[in-house]
Parts: structure tokens; C-alpha cells; sequence
């Protein structure tokens, strides 16, 4: 391959990608394949249009990581799908008056042509599009499932909803009050939407993360637990006067009740809406108008702490179940209705907002935690009266007048001992808590409880492009499955159906489609509008790679015993939260029903860093990416994939600008260039070749294993770059080409080349006398005799300075290098006549001198 060479270049690709095509080497083994196996994967793409180099970035590791396991020995499964449901393409359709399986289909084309040409070992045969009935079917299926389980459900409620694109939003999916996908701000919306019950799982979606320590980025594991966001506390029953039922309220802090001076309900809440109607026509005025303005808020927004509290009383009040005072019931729009019980009992002296909202309103303020109080561990100050006789520390009252929160506007958030709470009086925060709990459960009007930040998952979506929903609503109210028999339940066609969004799902407005029959007894009944969010699909489709084409299951339990859970999984940790916490919340349900024996599905997780363009990330809306394909016209896939792995450590971000493909490119002819110039035969006695050069590519070998299980590709290519200069020199003199040490040497690079450049990589190793594909070819295993260095490089510093270096055998004891370094010219040199006054000698490598 000439340096300036492009044409043979593209031969090579085409040359190796036939050949692949042609023999399909990289299909997993079957049953009879008794290798150890490894499952390896990358985060399927969207098809929206072409991929840009992010998406080449991962999907360079992904193949890394999956050539390398084939190396080791491995029977690997390495496959790939589109995740091609979902609102691009519908907008796009929409755009362009088309059916989004046109646009979905097309993408999904040019997207698979750029990855073969990219020279990808991906198991062709288990491909999957999850916008097929055939994969979609099974959506249904498992929707059906969690329904039997009581996992599925329908309500109405308070949802995020998005303007533009026309649908609702799970929490997850919005970023900052806004959209996920379009950055519109999200508004508040009531609608009776299909949820699934992720909150049953809470628990221990939180306590399996235990079991990823080490083998998921300790960013994602935080960004998990505090999505989940467990609080212990109480749950604690309020009346509310002339209202039958009681109102619970979650607190973390039930030893504060006493200190409890006012009652706040969320503002879009029922409760809320509820005790406004029952009060006199100009509070229910001043309701109507606040709740109008709430409702255009965002959660984000709400909850700022920096932001004026504002709120409207009700006329009603609860009663104070320790202690029986009256508290005044606030709407106020810091509370959120679908948090907690969408209710809080306000202790201002122990909650900044709380506080906030009390001193905007005038509301009183009652410290009930003296903060100055040692509650453990601490050595209390004992005073004494002026005949020097104790003073009883419990005689006197604590003085809070410095730290009166109404006064100062701090509130008291630290821990320390009740004061003002009756029979709590003296306790700790922990004992207080213990003791109210039990208080309460004795009265019957509370009890221990845990919240969670975590919401149910929002599932229904109002578009058109996704899984159908597989119920029935029939004439009388029921709400049925469609019987699994009839499934899949398939999209109709698009062609004549008003797919812009305004805020019904456009399957409403098939009405051939929507029109269905009762399964249960045969009457005229409607089918569900809604269609699923893609995440659904995304949940669990690394098992259904496990049998892509099986008609009759979603996957096979004994496939899932053999291969699963994923053993390597690869992709950018921008889906932290969403796609990790859903996949892992349908692996436990999927656990629960007995067809599979792991609880998690990704034992080891790798997230790469962002590919950027100018600083910054490469999005097809702002117009700054540059296109997957476009990218390896000149350069050719290889040297693309090399100045990838090169560019730096895996986790971080690469600015396309700063890499080097013209760098990458004259590396790979230097590596052609020394297959070429080979001049032994394969069965030459590699023993007999040049000892330093051995040693180099022995030292590969041996190192380069660690560095890829550990994602050092940078390093590893690093050190090919280091093999292919060392070769080149003893090629250019002494025994020249036909030296043996240089066929072992350039059969290491083709191999270990493999990981990254492909094509190159099978060139050389046919160039080098072999059948194809060097793909398959086993990891050789170092000579630990060459591993051991005869010679080191010793430094010698004096008072802090290097004043010398000494070339001293790798086994020289500590007295010999001192003995060396003492009689070394140029130390001496340097000592000038001083005295050594302290010698620290660190055999083979260091000796230092401290003089007087």
C-alpha cells in the first residue's frame, strides 16, 4: 500500500469485505461449539439518516472488544439491530408526506452499508429491526405479561407534556424542563395514560447495583442510585377537617412533627382541587387563577430553591396527629403532585423551604431540634454555680434567640436533641424518629415507610410510529388483552392518515383499524391508540438477538442460559439512566416468571466519551457532524479505526479536528510495507532471530491483553506503532529481511493489528503465507525468557538533581548500584568534593545523593 496509494486501499476493503461476506466468519457457534462464549455489545443506532463519527467510535470499540475475545479464544456473539421506532422518524415522514417505514427502511440501508464498509465482525445472521412485527410482536407479548402481573396499569394523572412533538414524556425524558429530543419546554398536562410498575422494583433496582461495583463506571452506578432516590422515614396519617378520609404524608424527619405550623398540597393535585371546592367562591377564584399559572410552570422550575414561594390557603385545616394543633392547609407550588403523596407537612424551623414559604406568608416558625446540643460521641462541658456545685444541664431551657430560623432565615437542618416535643424532649434525632414511629403505629395514625424518587414508567405515547398497544377498550368500560393468538397487533398502513401531531395518537384516526370486537364476547369494542415508548423496545432486545428469527418465542430460555447476560455492553453513558434502568427493571420482571437465571442484564459496562467537532458534540440539528461514511473516502475504514483507538483513553472525549487519519494512514503502509518486505519462511526457527526485537514483540504479546480488557487502546496501538519501527530497523540492517525475528514480529502486528484495522490486517497475514482470517487466529502466548530485562537504565540524582545515568545489569543488588554510582565520572563530576551525607538507592532504576 503506497503512502499516497488510495486506490490500493479500497481494494483491500473490498478485497476482505467480499471474502467476509463470501465466508461469513464471524457467525457465533451453535451448539456443538464447545468454546467458552462471550457476548459483546454495542448499543444498537437510530436510523435517522447516516451515522456520524460518535457512532464510529463505538462501533470501533465494539469490534475491538469482540476481535480480541475471538483471539482469546471465545466463541463470540457480536451482533447488531436497529432501534427504528420512534419520533425522528415520524417527523421526518411527516416533513416529507412519506410513510415512516420508507424513511425508517432506507436509513437502516445506508447505515449497514456503512458499517460493512467499515469492516465490522458482526454476526449478520441475527439482525433485527425493532419497527418489524416480527420483533414488535413480542413487545405485545411482554406488555401482556407485566398486565397479568399487575406491572401494567392505566391512570390518569399530571404527565409531562411536550408541545411540539405532540406526546407525553416519561421523567427521564426531560433534561432540564425540556424535551429530551426537540429541547421544548415541557408543560404539565392531565391525561389517563399506560404506565408499568417499576416502582415495585425500586428496592432492588437499588440494592443489585451492589453486584456492578467494579464492572459499571462508577458514574453510572451514582447517576442510578440517585435517580432511584430511596428515603426511609414514615408515613404519617392527617385528618383534614370536614374530609372523611385521611391525607398521609411521607416525612424523613417524623421526629419534627411537633414543630409542624402549617399543611402544603400540590396545586394540580385531586386533594388540592378537592378542599378548593369546598370552600367560599373567592378562595376557589384565587385557586382557579394560581393553578392556571402553575400549570405553565416546569418541575424544574418548582422545585428552585432560589425563586419567590408562592402559594394560596385553602380555608381548611389539618390536625396534628401527636399533638392535635390545627395547621392551615397551602396549595403551594413547591410541592409536586406526583411526588410522595403530593401532600407535606410544613416544619419551617427545620426546612429551608419550608422556611421560605413561612416567612413569604407570615406563618409561624416553632424549633423543635436544638442543633447545639452534642448528640454523641461529644464530651458535654459541665458548668459550675459560683460555689462551684454542678449545674443540672437539664434545669435550664436551651437559648436558639441566636439562631431563631424566623429571625435569621436559616433554618436548623443538622442533627441534635428534641426541645417543644412533649415526650421527645431530650432524644436524638434517631431516637426521636424510632420513638414516633412506634407512637405513631400504637395510635394507628402512621407507620415506617420508604419513598422514592423514582416515578412508574409512562409507557403510552400519542404517535403514530411504535408499538400498538395490545388492549380493548369495550362498551361497558372493560378494559381487555388482545388474545396472544392474535398478536402481532400490526400498525395499519400510514398512507392517507394525518400523521401530524395534535395531542391524540394519529392511530385514532384509522378507523378501520381502531374498530375491533370484545375477544371475551364478540361485541363491537375499540382498540387502544396509544402506541409504546420506544424504550420498551430497548428494554430487552439483547435477548432477542439470542434467536432473532425463532417464530414461536421471544427468546429461548436455554439460549439465555447459554449466552446472557451480556458480557461486555458498549455505548455512550448519555443513556445512564433511561435505557439501563428500564432494561434492567424488564430483566428482573423476566427473572420473576422463571425464563431467565440473572438479575442483571449487562454484567460489564464500557461508556466512551463524545466525539466533538469544533468543541463541540456532533448533532445532525446543529449541522456540525461529519458523516460516517463521507469520513472513510480518503482516508480508507482502517485509518479512520486507527486514529480512533489512537486518539485517547476510551472514557474520554476526542475532538474530531485533533485526529490524525493522514497519521493513521502512513502507519498502515509502514505496517504492509514490513509483511512485504518478509524474506523467512513460515516455518523459520523464530528462536534463532535478533534478541531485542524478539523481546519487543514478546513484550506485546504480554501486555497487550491487560491494556485491552482494561479499554487501553490508545496504548496498545501505541505499542504496535513501537513493534513496526523496531522491525523496520533490523529489516534496514545486520541480518536484514530474512532475520526470523522479523516474520514473528510482522505475524504479531497482523494479528494484534486485527483489533483495529482489519483489512490491513488480513493483507498482511496473507502477504505473510496464510489462509484466511487472522480473525480466528489464536493469541500467541509470551515467552516469559524474553520478558526478563538483561539491562536497565539507572538514574542518579544529587541533592534532588539528575546528574547522571547508568546502564547496570536488571538483577544489580542495592550496594552494587551505590558502589556505580559513587565512582561514576560524572558524578563524581558533579559532587565537586562534597561529602554524601545520606545515600537512597531503589535497585535497578534510582540512587539518590543528599550532600552537606
Amino acid at each position: 500500500m503506497p503512502e499516497d496509494g488510495a486506490s490500493d486501499t479500497y481494494a483491500i476493503q473490498a478485497k476482505w469485505q467480499r471474502r467476509w461476506a463470501e465466508a461469513d466468519p464471524f457467525r457465533a457457534g451453535g451448539d456443538d461449539d464447545t468454546r467458552p462464549r462471550k457476548y459483546v455489545l454495542g448499543m444498537f443506532p437510530y436510523p435517522s439518516g447516516d451515522m456520524h463519527m460518535g457512532h464510529a467510535e463505538n462501533y470501533a470499540y465494539v469490534d475491538t472488544v469482540a476481535r480480541f475475545w475471538r483471539h482469546r479464544g471465545y466463541n463470540v456473539l457480536n451482533p447488531i439491530g436497529w432501534d427504528s421506532f420512534g419520533l425522528p422518524a415520524e417527523n421526518a415522514a411527516i416533513q416529507r408526506g412519506a410513510d415512516p417505514r420508507e424513511w425508517t427502511y432506507a436509513n437502516i440501508a445506508q447505515q449497514k452499508a456503512s458499517l460493512q464498509h467499515f469492516g465490522t465482525s458482526y454476526d449478520w445472521s441475527r439482525v433485527l429491526h425493532t419497527s418489524d412485527p416480527e420483533y414488535y410482536r413480542w413487545n405485545q407479548w411482554l406488555f401482556q405479561r407485566l398486565y397479568e402481573r399487575g406491572l401494567a396499569y392505566r391512570k390518569a394523572s399530571p404527565v409531562n407534556w411536550c408541545p411540539k412533538d405532540q406526546t407525553v414524556l416519561a421523567n427521564e425524558q426531560v433534561v432540564d424542563g425540556r424535551c429530551e429530543r426537540c429541547g421544548t419546554e415541557v408543560v404539565k398536562k392531565k391525561l389517563t395514560q399506560w404506565y408499568f410498575k417499576i416502582t415495585d422494583y425500586a428496592d432492588r433496582l437499588l440494592d443489585d447495583l451492589n453486584q456492578l461495583e467494579g464492572f459499571w463506571p462508577q458514574k453510572v452506578i451514582r447517576m442510578q442510585r440517585n435517580w432511584i432516590g430511596r428515603s426511609v422515614g414514615a408515613d404519617i396519617d392527617f385528618e383534614i377537617e370536614g374530609r372523611a378520609e385521611k391525607v398521609t404524608v411521607f416525612s424523613t424527619r417524623p421526629d419534627t412533627l411537633h414543630g409542624a405550623t402549617f399543611f402544603v398540597v400540590a396545586p394540580d393535585s385531586d386533594l388540592a382541587a378537592e378542599l378548593a371546592s369546598g370552600a367560599s367562591a373567592e378562595v376557589r377564584m384565587r385557586f382557579q387563577d394560581y393553578l392556571e399559572r402553575v400549570q405553565k410552570e416546569t418541575d424544574i422550575e418548582r422545585q428552585s430553591t432560589d425563586r419567590p414561594k408562592t402559594g394560596v390557603f385553602l380555608d381548611r385545616y389539618a390536625i396534628n396527629p401527636v399533638n392535635g394543633e390545627r395547621l392551615p392547609v397551602w396549595a403551594a407550588d413547591y410541592v409536586l403532585a406526583d411526588y410522595g403523596h403530593g401532600a407535606v407537612m410544613a416544619v419551617p424551623a427545620h426546612d429551608q423551604r419550608d422556611l421560605d414559604f413561612a416567612r413569604a406568608f407570615d406563618l409561624p416558625v416553632k424549633v423543635v431540634v436544638d442543633t447545639t446540643a452534642p448528640v454523641t460521641g461529644a464530651i458535654p462541658v459541665i458548668e459550675l454555680d459560683e460555689q462551684g456545685v454542678p449545674i443540672d444541664p437539664g434545669s435550664a431551657e436551651p437559648d436558639l434567640t441566636d439562631l431563631d430560623p424566623a429571625r435569621t432565615g436559616v433554618a436548623l437542618t443538622g442533627d441534635g436533641r428534641l426541645v417543644n416535643s412533649g415526650p421527645l424532649d431530650g432524644l436524638s434525632k434517631r431516637n426521636a424518629i424510632a420513638r414516633v414511629i412506634e407512637q405513631l403505629e400504637a395510635a394507628g395514625t402512621g407507620r415506617a415507610a420508604k419513598s422514592y424518587r423514582l416515578r412508574d414508567w409512562l409507557i403510552s405515547r400519542q404517535r403514530f410510529w411504535g408499538t400498538p398497544i395490545p388492549m380493548v377498550h369495550t362498551e361497558d368500560g372493560r378494559i381487555v388483552p388482545v388474545p396472544d393468538e392474535e398478536l402481532p397487533l400490526r400498525l395499519p398502513d400510514a398512507h392517507g392518515l394525518d400523521l401530524a401531531p395534535k395531542g391524540t395518537s394519529p392511530l385514532g384516526g384509522a378507523t378501520e383499524w381502531m374498530q375491533t370486537v370484545d375477544p371475551e364476547t364478540g361485541e363491537p369494542a375499540l382498540r387502544d391508540p396509544d402506541t409504546m415508548d420506544t424504550f420498551v423496545d430497548s428494554s430487552w432486545y439483547f435477548l432477542r438477538f439470542l434467536a432473532a428469527n425463532d417464530p414461536a418465542e421471544a427468546f429461548p430460555s436455554r439460549e439465555a442460559d447459554r449466552w446472557a447476560p451480556v458480557d461486555a455492553y458498549i455505548g455512550g453513558v448519555e443513556h445512564a439512566i433511561l435505557h439501563l434502568l428500564y432494561a434492567r427493571f424488564i430483566t428482573k420482571v423476566l427473572f420473576d416468571m422463571g425464563l431467565i437465571s440473572f438479575t442483571e442484564p449487562f454484567s460489564s459496562l464500557i461508556n466512551q466519551g463524545m466525539v466533538l467537532l469544533s468543541g463541540s458534540k456532533m448533532s445532525k440539528s446543529k449541522g456540525n457532524l461529519v458523516e460516517f461514511a463521507s469520513s472513510m473516502v480518503d482516508p480508507g475504514a482502517d485509518a479512520v479505526r486507527i486514529a480512533i483507538a489512537f486518539a485517547g483513553p476510551v472514557e474520554d472525549d476526542i475532538d474530531w479536528e485533533d485526529v490524525s487519519t493522514t497519521g493513521a494512514q502512513k502507519f498502515l503502509a509502514r505496517a504492509l510495507r514490513v509483511a512485504r518486505d518478509v524474506a523467512s519462511p513460515t516455518d523459520v526457527a523464530w528462536k534463532d532471530g535478533d534478541a531485542a526485537l524478539r523481546r519487543v514483540t514478546h513484550h506485546l504479546w504480554a501486555d497487550a491483553p491487560g491494556l485491552v480488557e482494561h479499554t487501553k487502546f490508545n496504548v496498545v496501538v501505541a505499542r504496535l506503532m513501537e513493534l513496526v519501527n523496531a522491525t523496520r530497523k533490523v529489516i534496514d540492517s545486520g541480518a536484514g529481511a530474512a532475520d526470523p525475528a522479523v516474520r514473528e514480529a510482522a505475524e504479531a502486528i497482523a494479528m494484534v493489528l486485527d483489533l483495529f484495522a482489519p483489512h490491513t490486517a488480513e493483507e498482511m497475514w496473507e502477504i505473510l503465507g496464510y489462509e484466511p482470517f487472522v480473525g480466528l487466529v489464536p493469541w500467541r502466548q509470551a515467552d516469559p525468557t524474553l520478558l526478563v530485562e538483561e539491562s536497565v537504565t539507572a538514574v542518579v540524582q544529587i541533592d534532588g538533581k539528575v546528574r547522571g545515568t547508568l546502564t547496570v545489569p536488571a538483577r544489580v543488588s542495592a550496594d552494587e548500584l551505590e558502589a556505580l554510582a559513587r565512582t561514576d565520572e560524572k558524578v563524581v563530576r558533579a559532587l565537586a568534593g562534597r561529602a554524601i551525607t545520606r545515600a537512597v538507592v531503589r535497585a535497578p532504576k534510582v540512587v539518590s545523593f543528599t550532600t552537606s
